[in-house]
């Protein structure tokens, strides 16, 4: 068993906190009106003390609202036998009034193309399975419109109406965002035809709320070579395909990062398994941060990672996805945000959030089915257990923390975490008063095998004139805040009962280490406790002065 020192100095501010883990996402926009939608984005909006975002595709894409995987519509815009607009913001208003409710923001994205809009409409929707080729979902929404005008006026006329139903102090405070990754077959143009598209969304966009929040341009692949920073280029110096004039407002700037799993056939000696690739990812970010850095005028804006996820298909279901229900993926969220969060030191710009592209899909009943989904039939899994944790993580500011056993982060972006040695990581913040403190620490590998525990020593200093403290130890591991590892337990059931439902329902909750939530005596400034840490664990320290 390693042994690990953590030690945190609570006095010693290094940085502001981001409501980093409070962002959503999801291909289907329609499953936000179903219960166990609502149920979900319920327990999203309870995260923190501030709201939750929410990132979907298809607001604009024509259908009658029934979702599918990676498939949704609201039929926002068709046109009458003589080509005039109709619009209908029925099922738009609908998902976001789910979201309002429930403390989610609209994240809202301008597309997809609308049928009657698109120049190449046919063949239009589309009938995705897990083994179906990812390319069969490019379809007619995926083009440019046939009229500039039309699409101009389409997005004014959205945001105008939401102006009108949620007031401007409201939608001000949501993100808009124009598409999603032009720079792969998600846009059927050329880039310059997307900067058209773009430009004159913006500018819809700013004529039906001057001071709507835009930015862009949730680029796949980091930067994507050197995709990012022409964008950049167009929108700082380019001239304005809406105005005429040079430049185009920015408010904040996303793209997307993933890892990249992989599965490790077996021998006759040993069975197979998951690798993840937290590398890809943290490459990912580490290039797009720095040609943000690159450019002065931008380095300070907000940035959001559009899409942070271990993979790059939330709908797929093959072996290297086999990560999904367990421990591996709420540890990989941990050491990859984490992470960011130094990156984004490191480089000098201004990360504020990092989208988990997951919801839940109501299509399929099979229980912990595979999909890259939060819940399975209205069960939240392990996953869901990292956003809490991080929720209850002090806003405020990030003080001092270092841990004995955490990979360095150049090594972490260059390898990832790899052979003998595991990365015991964490992250600690305190309260603006000084009367809150927490310290969140992971275990985490790449690699989905059993590993010893971490026994881990934290000390935490610092906490000038506390002689009493609240103690509370949050665990997520195979005993604690898992409906997994329970529905194992239980035979791992398709039909469950009723009770084996509030089993695996009541081992779904962000739960406590042992006899925690006690009083304890704070000497010469500091707190001290130990504990092991297995692989792929998640434990946050809460401490309270009392």
């Amino acid at each position: 068993m390693a042994s690990v020192s953590i030690d945190v100095d609570a006095a010693n501010k290094i940085g502001t906190l981001p409501p980093l883990a409070r962002f959503f996402g999801a291909d289907e926009p329609n499953y936000a009106e179903f219960p166990e939608g609502q149920d979900l984005l319920s327990e999203m909006g309870q995260l923190g003390s501030g709201p939750s975002y929410f990132r979907t595709h298809n607001l604009l894409t024509t259908g009658d609202g029934s979702p599918r995987l990676k498939w949704g519509s609201t039929n926002a815009y068709t046109e009458d036998a003589q080509g005039n607009p109709i619009y209908n913001w029925t099922i738009v208003d609908e998902i976001f009034d789910s979201y309002l409710a429930r403390n989610v923001k609209p994240y809202a994205q301008i597309g997809f193309m609308p049928e009657a809009l698109s120049t190449h409409p046919e063949p239009y929707s589309f009938n995705f399975t897990p083994s179906s080729p990812y390319y069969v979902i490019y379809t007619g929404w995926s083009y440019p419109p046939t009229s500039y005008p039309k699409w101009v006026e389409l997005v004014y006329q959205w945001v105008n109406h939401c102006v009108e139903r949620y007031g401007s102090s409201e939608v001000e405070s949501w993100y808009w965002e124009v598409w999603n990754e032009p720079n792969i077959q998600y846009w059927n143009g050329t880039a310059e035809q997307f900067y058209q598209l773009h430009d004159f969304a913006v500018d819809a966009v700013r004529r039906a709320l001057p001071t709507a929040r835009v930015g862009g341009p949730e680029v796949a692949g980091g930067p994507d070579g050197d995709y990012l920073g022409n964008f950049l280029d167009h929108v700082l110096s380019g001239r304005n395909y809406a105005t005429g004039q040079i430049g185009i407002p920015l408010d904040f700037i996303s793209f997307h990062a993933k890892g990249s799993p992989s599965y490790i056939n077996g021998t006759s000696t040993t069975p197979g398994f998951v690798r993840m690739g937290i590398s890809a990812q943290l490459q990912n970010i580490d290039d797009a941060f720095g040609v943000i850095a690159t450019y002065p005028e931008v380095k300070d804006k907000p940035i959001v990672i559009g899409e942070c996820d271990p993979d790059g298909c939330a709908a797929c279901i093959t072996p290297q996805y086999g990560y999904r229900n367990g421990l591996l993926y709420p540890s990989f969220i941990a050491a990859g945000f984490v992470r960011a969060l130094d990156l984004s030191a490191q480089h000098g710009v201004n990360l504020q959030g990092a989208i988990t592209w997951a919801f839940e899909y109501d299509d399929d009943k099979t229980w912990f089915d595979g999909y890259r989904v939060l819940t399975t039939n209205g069960v939240v899994k392990p996953v869901f257990n990292v956003h809490r944790m991080l929720g209850k993580v002090t806003a405020g500011s990030r003080v001092s923390a270092t841990s004995s056993g955490q990979i360095a982060l150049d090594a972490a972006v260059r390898n990832g975490v790899r052979g003998n040695e595991t990365d015991v990581g964490t992250l600690a913040s305190r309260n603006d008063d000084g009367t809150r403190v927490t310290v969140f620490i992971w275990n985490y590998h790449d690699d989905d095998l059993p590993k010893p525990d971490a026994q881990v020593k934290v000390t935490v200093s610092g906490l000038e004139g506390w002689i009493a403290a609240n103690a509370t130890h949050y665990r997520v591991d195979n005993e604690h805040s898992n409906s997994y590892t329970t529905w194992l337990a239980l035979g791992s059931p398709q039909n469950p009962t009723e009770e084996q439902i509030a089993q695996m329902k009541s081992a779904s909750e962000l739960t406590t280490l042992g006899n925690t939530g006690n009083t304890v005596d704070i000497q010469n400034d500091t707190f001290s406790v130990d504990f092991a840490l297995p692989i792929h664990a998640l434990s946050l320290l809460v401490l309270e002065r009392s």
